[in-house]
Parts: structure tokens; C-alpha cells; sequence
């Protein structure tokens, strides 16, 4: 937990770390106030007072949680991987796990951060959000299970890369392409119903429709499937997620730990310096 509290403060103090990460929180901010006023034009929200900005922004926090959660962990992970931070996270009593729970904190309050550039602004400037007690507690358990879903994929997946430019290119393009079928910026009624399948397996979708369900109007269900929020499936999909990947990261972690080596770092940074010369 202190790991993590000091990475991000760290963080806080690096003025380039600081706006690459808030960077596309303030051009998702300036989307939504260019999209506000715009109805949902030959949708079943045409005339309920839901814009483009309004439907857009539970899907833009939705992309910040997944991007931060994933992404970032994943890149963190296999950068440390390659200088050898891991490595030496290692040689301590616990260092694995220590390391572990350390960027996980350090993440999330990252991504925290993020997602609240974006909301504050947005509630404030943009009209059309049911920003009620009992949404705002829908915000934050579909935020902290979010958190819980996607960051063990993240560790996983960062496990899995040698190359951490790598992962920019894989990862986001899968991701994107998950988003596309998830209709987490625009109703998923417009896309056809093999696809309602195919999205409601991964996270993705779960997460946008719980942050709809906390931010969006009654008004705005009839364009979900069934024309209900699904409370209940949203906890149970991400918890789901949640749970497999709590059980698979560690064990994961500790295999790709146990093959690193002074020798194996050694080997990659000659094959970078190959790369680059």
C-alpha cells in the first residue's frame, strides 16, 4: 500500500508522467462540451432532453477505467520487467507480492484521477445527468469493481509482453475493437444482436452500461437489452471477472518472476541495443 501511495505522489511530481496520463481526460472533456446539445437523433431518446455529450460521457469513463486498468498496468509491468525493477523487487521477502499490491494502488489512483478530470468538469458544464445519491453509489461500486476486473488482466497481460511498446499497439487495437461491439459511446441496439453476445462476455460492456445506469436518466433504459439496467448481471459478470483474475495474476506474476534473472535482462537489453543501433 505505501508502494503504491509513493509511486503515485511520484507521479503527482513528474510534470511529463502528470499530463501524458490527464492528457486525454481534458480532450475527452473538450469532445463532450463540443458534442452538448446535440440530440439522439432517430434513436428512442430523441426528445427526452439526452444529447450525444449526455449518452458519451458513462462510456468515456467507462474507456478511462479499461485503458487504465489494462493498459497502464500492463505497460508498467512489462517496463519494470525490462529495466529490472521486477528483478529486483524479487531478492526481498515478499517483493513479488509487495510489488504487486503496490501498482495495483498506484494505478488505480491514477485512474482515479483521470476519471475525475473528467466528471467534475462535465457534471458542471454539460446538462441532461442524473447525478443523484443513489448514482453516485452506483458510481463508485461499478468503479471499484471495474478496478477489481481489469486490473489482474492487466498484470496478466503485462506478464505475458517482453516489450512494453508492444503492448500499446496489441492492446489498444484489441480494445478498441471490443469497445466497437460493446456500444459503450452509443446505443447497442443499433448493432446486430450476434454482436449483444459477443460484447456481454467481456467487461467492457458491463462497465459502460453500470456507469449509464448511475448517470443516465430512467428515460435512457429503453435503448438497453431489455430495457433494464441489470443490476444484478452487472455485479455478477465483473465480479466474475474480478474474481478469476484476483486468482490468476499472482500465480502468473510469481511464474514470469521465477524466470527472471540477471542473465535474461542482460539478453534484452543487448537485443534493444541491437534494435536501436
Amino acid at each position: 500500500m505505501l508502494r503504491g501511495w509513493a509511486e503515485f505522489r511520484q507521479t503527482l511530481t513528474i510534470l511529463s508522467e502528470l499530463g501524458s496520463y490527464l492528457l486525454n481526460s481534458v480532450i475527452f472533456v473538450a469532445v463532450l462540451l463540443f458534442m452538448d446539445g446535440n440530440e439522439m437523433e432517430n434513436t428512442a431518446l430523441f426528445g427526452t432532453g439526452i444529447t450525444q455529450a449526455t449518452l458519451a460521457m458513462p462510456g468515456v469513463l467507462a474507456t478511462m477505467l479499461v485503458f487504465g486498468g489494462i493498459v497502464s498496468m500492463a505497460q508498467l509491468l512489462s517496463t519494470d520487467r525490462e529495466d529490472g525493477t521486477l528483478l529486483r523487487a524479487k531478492a526481498l521477502p515478499r517483493g513479488t507480492q509487495g510489488y504487486l499490491v503496490g501498482k495495483v494502488v498506484s494505478v488505480s489512483l491514477i485512474t482515479l484521477l483521470s476519471m475525475l478530470v473528467i466528471l467534475v468538469p462535465a457534471v458542471l458544464l454539460i446538462d441532461g445527468f442524473q447525478f443523484t445519491v443513489q448514482g453516485s453509489l452506483t458510481l463508485l461500486w461499478v468503479t471499484a469493481l471495474g478496478l477489481l476486473a481489469t486490473l489482474p488482466a492487466g498484470a496478466i497481460l503485462g506478464s505475458l509482453f517482453t516489450n512494453p511498446r508492444a503492448i500499446v499497439g496489441v492492446l489498444v487495437l484489441l480494445l478498441m475493437g471490443l469497445m466497437m461491439v460493446s456500444g459503450i459511446f452509443f446505443p447497442i441496439s443499433m448493432l446486430p444482436e450476434w454482436l449483444h453476445w459477443v460484447a456481454q462476455v467481456f467487461p467492457i460492456y458491463w462497465l459502460g452500461l453500470g456507469m449509464r445506469s448511475g448517470l443516465l436518466p430512467d428515460t435512457a433504459v429503453v435503448e438497453e437489452i431489455g430495457e433494464s439496467w441489470r443490476t444484478l448481471e452487472t455485479v455478477g459478470v465483473l465480479g466474475a471477472w474480478a474474481l478469476v483474475g484476483l486468482l490468476l495474476a499472482p500465480i502468473v506474476l510469481r511464474r514470469m518472476a521465477r524466470r527472471e534473472s540477471g542473465s535474461s535482462l542482460e539478453e534484452r537489453r543487448h537485443k534493444a541495443m541491437q534494435r536501436i543501433g
